[in-house]
């Protein structure tokens, strides 16, 4: 910019900000008002939640990371032992939502590959569709056909089922 810029045009603002002039000798009512409500209110208020914040901070606990205890499979529980059915029933219910998040992920990781990659998605991709099969088929191994209303023990003899098919399915590859 040069030395010699036009001072009307670009007007600098003033150095210092000027001090207002009181025109009259009463005080402002609205000071008084603030001062009580910042006494009466609002300190009191500041001082409760500091001190709960003071104890709040003495015992950190995050829940984000709770960690639950592997329980008994189903299959390990003994016959009557009802609150081992409802341990394994809710574990059952965590490794689900687990393994639906997994799928989730994966299908998230396999759509931004492709956004990504445009039309050479299918040579570029090629992993994340492996994956994706993987995984999908894992799931749909487990949990598949069990419907809304699947639990511990449907699921449990949807894999005891399977297993019998595969032996027999191995032991009519041997014989022939």
């Amino acid at each position: 910019m040069p030395e010699d810029h036009d001072w009307e045009a670009y007007k600098v603002p003033p150095t210092r900000t000027p001090v207002s002039e009181r025109t009259t000798s009463v005080p402002n009512p609205v000071n008084y008002f603030q001062t009580a409500f910042n006494y009466v209110f609002d300190a009191p208020v500041t001082f409760v939640r500091e001190w709960i914040e003071r104890l709040q901070n003495k015992n950190k606990f995050y829940y984000y990371h709770q960690k639950f205890r592997r329980v008994p499979d189903l299959s390990e529980c003994l016959e009557g032992d009802y609150l081992c059915y409802y341990e394994a029933e809710a574990q059952w219910r965590r490794d689900r939502m687990v393994d639906q998040q997994i799928v989730e992920i994966v299908q998230e990781r396999m759509a931004a590959c492709r956004q990504r990659e445009g039309p050479n998605q299918f040579q570029n991709c090629a992993k994340e569709m492996e994956l994706l099969a993987q995984v999908t088929k894992a799931y749909q191994d487990r949990y598949g056909e069990l419907g809304y209303h699947g639990n511990a023990r449907t699921c449990l003899m949807k894999q005891k089922h399977r297993m019998m098919e595969e032996r027999k399915a191995a032991q009519e590859k041997e014989q022939s």
